[in-house]
């Protein structure tokens, strides 16, 4: 194991060096929190790739292949479709905004800045919850590798990741999300997959050996597809997280096409997770727990060093998306919540990268505290994932394509949407269909209701709207357009 101590050792201290070097990149608001919107298609395709596919993604994507067969694999596929819809429809408007966060483009849309604080509570509580559930995934790779105390290894994984994050914001997480995209590459399509299918016998042994119905497309279920399409494809649409990395695009052709790149690649993985769980199950048919499938394959039939890899590749999944939820928390945090609450003037360059900096140190101390205060990790990505659909995906997807949405539709959407989500999670249970379902056509009645009802949009909003959308407004004051390099 020695020698896969090494690499993991190398990896983690490469995480932090990037970090540092970030740091001397990341000298205003706009290359802090969105890398200077200049990234091409290449680091643009790698990172954006490399936040969506998550602990969840890779370790959960195995687990539903070894509970399911190659089925296991659509909570992935639908994360892929989800950003293949962004970029191929949305992404281009969206880089053309020239904004930082969600609620400030429902600002822009709706006018007012009403609907801007309600939508960024909403959103502060969804990235929170996605950064927990991705640093609560540190336990189970620290303990394969070190056999670690669960708390010990959240607080390790947790601080190497808010210490490069808090260093040189978006510039560190968008180095190391291309080598973290590397690695998963490396490590889970080019070797975990193809020698977990030749220990398990090749694809003729495992259909021998496991029942039909896990080479069954659908076997996972129909009803459970729909939701997965719900959460996870709409979820993509409007998460922060993923918004924030549209920001980074130079172009929105980058954006488009970046993205487009993409998406197919995280179908690719989805497959991949799916066949590595199904050969898991050949080999290990009893394991207490699906989600044990990862690291028993890695930990039994991976020779020393390529195991080391594909437990960096792991590592490297979480913290991809831990690094991307907790920057697009902090930046809703304090640009949504805070400078609103207290109403605050415009600050200098320098001040607002301490003060975005300031946060990230803050909420990754909370993300750490409270991934270790909580257990299921599920029920804690479902409450995010479901608060973001009820309440956001309405106003938001309403605001990009229906002119007379108003401000007033906007936040009855957004609170009665989000209040039924809560009501019929208390009552149905955290992990049942239904707050979904309902949640969202509340928020869409109440969004079309009210809309229809209260005064159209004013003519200067929605013109200076649509300037915005064809990329024709000058850039935001705090923003100035950066000399090339």
């Amino acid at each position: 194991m020695a020698v896969d101590y090494t690499v993991i050792v190398v990896y983690l201290a490469g995480m932090l060096a990037m970090g540092w070097w970030g740091m001397r990149r990341a000298r205003s608001k706009s290359e802090f929190l969105v890398a200077g919107r200049r990234l091409g298609p290449s680091l643009y395709s790698g990172t954006m790739a490399a936040i969506v596919l998550g602990g969840a993604s890779t370790i959960g994507g195995v687990g539903l292949g070894y509970q399911y067969g190659l089925s296991g694999a659509w909570m992935v596929f639908t994360i892929g479709l989800g950003l293949l819809v962004l970029s191929v429809f949305f992404s281009a408007r969206i880089a053309r905004l020239k904004v930082y966060t969600v609620s400030e483009m429902l600002d822009l849309r709706y006018g007012g800045g009403r609907a801007g604080i309600i939508s960024g509570v909403v959103m502060w509580a969804y990235t929170l919850m996605l950064a927990v559930t991705s640093t609560i995934a540190y336990a189970t790779i620290f303990d394969v590798l070190f056999d670690m105390p669960r708390t010990v290894a959240i607080v390790l994984g947790g601080s190497i990741v808010v210490a490069y994050s808090t260093l040189g914001g978006m510039w560190s997480i968008t180095l190391t999300d291309m080598v973290q995209f590397v690695v998963k590459t490396v490590g889970v399509l080019l070797l975990l997959l193809p020698i977990a299918v030749v220990k398990a016998g090749g694809f003729s042994e495992m259909k021998a050996q496991l029942p039909t119905e896990y080479f069954d497309p659908l076997g996972i279920g129909g009803e459970t597809i729909f939701t997965y399409v719900l959460i996870y494809t709409f979820g993509m649409l409007i998460g922060q997280d993923i918004w924030q990395r549209v920001f980074t695009a130079r172009s929105d052709r980058t954006a488009k096409w970046g993205g487009t790149v993409a998406g197919t690649y995280c179908l690719a993985y989805a497959l991949a997770g799916a066949v590595i769980g199904t050969a898991a199950r050949v080999l290990y048919p009893k394991l207490g727990s699906a989600d044990d499938a990862f690291a028993t394959i890695v930990k039994d039939e991976l020779p020393v060093g390529v195991r080391g890899l594909v437990l960096a590749a792991a590592l490297a999944a979480v913290m991809s998306t831990s690094s991307g939820a907790l920057i697009a928390c902090a930046t809703v945090a304090n640009n949504d919540i805070w400078s609103r609450l207290r109403g605050r003037a415009a600050e200098g360059e320098r001040d607002e990268v301490q003060a975005n900096r300031a946060f990230i140190l803050l909420m990754g101390l909370a993300v750490i505290a409270t991934a270790i205060a909580i257990d299921n990790v599920v029920e804690a990505l479902t409450v995010a994932y479901n608060l973001l659909v009820g309440g956001l995906l309405v106003p938001i997807l309403g605001g990009l394509v229906w002119k007379r949405g108003t401000v007033h539709g906007a936040l009855a959407s957004v609170v009665i949407g989000g209040l039924a989500v809560i009501v019929l999670m208390a009552t149905y249970g955290i992990l049942a269909n239904e707050p979904v379902y309902y949640g969202l056509l509340a928020s869409l009645a109440a969004y079309l209701a009210v809309s229809l009802v209260t005064p159209a949009t004013d003519a200067a909003v929605l013109t200076a709207w649509r300037e915005r959308l064809a990329g024709r407004s000058p850039e935001l004051a705090s923003e100035p357009v950066p000399a090339p390099r």
